[in-house]
């Protein structure tokens, strides 16, 4: 009687439990599936593999998309902290009223600086003579105060030189490879020289280095040198002239509205070109390599979720006996669906937040983990000379990152319903027919 008590009960508690999803039964018998037992000991193994994937499966998606976020974070401030983010050139005669023109496009709501500018390619040598190619950019000295990824980036020396207009500021890079510091000689040879009755002779003329900056991208560090506008002018034969005026605006995203402003603000016909033609390949690349690395991978996710697939498979197979007592003892086959699907559901989201949690912890430490693998291994990882930047960024979008946990999370719950529509199929008589 006490047997059919128990019995009764059990029928009663899987009848009354039965339309209400993931009750306390259901919750019960998923972590004791959950739970590693000896004889069990492979379905574990299989379980912590899937736990494992989906883990790691999602902490690189984090990792790698917010790293090639920072990456294009930083290329792009650094780039457009340079360069302008519009490039005002002349079409029918050079532009003489610089000055005039630039303080009328400084006046452009959204426009924050304009910048008269000479620029030229020239070959630098320093005390030990060699040489290396450099372009050199002319600006004012007011200009090059304002411009703070130069002025406020300078690493030794100052801007006094350059502002009194008898010396010039070079990229760290350079210094060092021509062996310059601060008040040394630097000897530049432009082929736009004097012209005699021979031909037109190379200009070279030596500078004195005022400063030495460094912006933190490699490729300006490297080849970059800023002289006082006026001696540009002398040495590129461009007296009272400039060649083009650069303009920052507040949000480089609104070049397009602008452009009509600046036109008319011109008075004259102009050519205008933005940053997003000026490196219209590059940051296409990078868009292209970003959405490949997010498709390649999502396949380890996938097979994380695949290997859920198969744990639940043997595990329903190993407790064939177990559903058919349930379903005899009044288990409904949607409470048996859903008890095998918590079971897979769980290791999906325990490995999902696993891997976002550790995601996380390296995005906030990639810089000292980038730099004790290069201590440990006695290479330089991501090598500035490369990668352009000197040190490795990370950035993590909460939009990137809730996409990849919703992603990860549905790969999981899609795994878990084949194994679990199997389990709530089983037929009781012939699960136990053999027991």
């Amino acid at each position: 009687m006490a047997v059919d008590a128990g019995k009764q009960e059990t029928v009663a508690l899987g009848k009354s439990k039965a339309g209400r999803p993931f009750s306390a039964f259901e919750r019960v018998v998923a972590w004791r599936y959950l739970r590693a037992r000896r004889k069990e000991a492979f379905i574990s193994v299989i379980a912590g593999f899937s736990f494992l994937g989906i883990m790691l499966g999602v902490a690189t998606l984090i990792i790698v998309m917010a790293v090639m976020n920072g990456f294009r974070t930083e290329l792009i401030s650094r780039i457009l902290g340079v360069n302008g983010h519009m490039i005002v050139q002349p079409i029918d005669s050079p532009l003489e009223n610089y000055g005039a023109l630039a303080k009328k496009f400084s006046t452009i709501p959204g426009v924050t600086m304009a910048l008269p500018l000479v620029e030229g390619q020239t070959l630098a040598s320093g005390k030990g003579g060699a040489g290396t190619g450099a372009l050199v950019r002319g600006i004012r000295a007011d200009d090059l105060k304002a411009l703070k990824t130069i002025s406020g980036n300078i690493k030794s020396g100052n801007i006094d030189g350059f502002v009194a207009g008898d010396g010039v500021l070079v990229g760290s890079r350079m210094a060092a490879q021509l062996g310059l510091t601060a008040g040394d000689q630097i000897t530049l040879m432009s082929p736009e020289g004097d012209v005699t009755p021979m031909g037109v002779n190379p200009r070279i003329k030596s500078y004195t280095v005022s400063g030495i900056f460094e912006i933190g991208m490699s490729e300006y560090d490297a080849s970059m040198i800023y002289m006082p506008l006026e001696e540009a002018q002398l040495y590129f034969n461009a007296e009272g002239i400039v060649q083009s005026i650069e303009l920052f605006v507040s949000n480089p995203d609104d070049v397009d509205e602008l452009r009509p402003k600046i036109e008319d603000a011109a008075e004259r016909q102009v050519f205008i070109t933005d940053w997003r033609q000026r490196n219209q390949t590059f940051f296409s690349a990078l868009q292209v390599e970003r959405n490949v690395m997010f498709m390649i991978l999502t396949l380890i996710v996938l097979v994380a979720a695949l290997n859920i697939i198969s744990g639940l498979i043997m595990l329903v197979k190993d407790k064939g006996s177990d559903i058919a007592i349930l379903r005899t003892m009044g288990a409904t086959s949607g409470s048996i669906m859903r008890i095998f699907f918590m079971t897979g559901a769980a290791i999906g989201t325990a490995g999902t937040f696993a891997g976002v949690l550790l995601g996380v912890i390296v995005c906030l430490n990639i810089e000292s983990i980038r730099q004790f693998f290069s201590w440990v291994s006695g290479t330089v990882l991501f090598d500035p000379e490369l990668y352009f930047l000197s040190q490795l960024p990370a950035d993590m979008n909460v939009g990137e990152t809730v996409s990849v946990v919703v992603m990860a999370l549905t790969l999981s719950f899609i795994a878990t319903i084949v194994p679990a529509w199997r389990a709530s199929r089983l037929d009781p008589v012939q699960a136990l027919r053999y027991e």
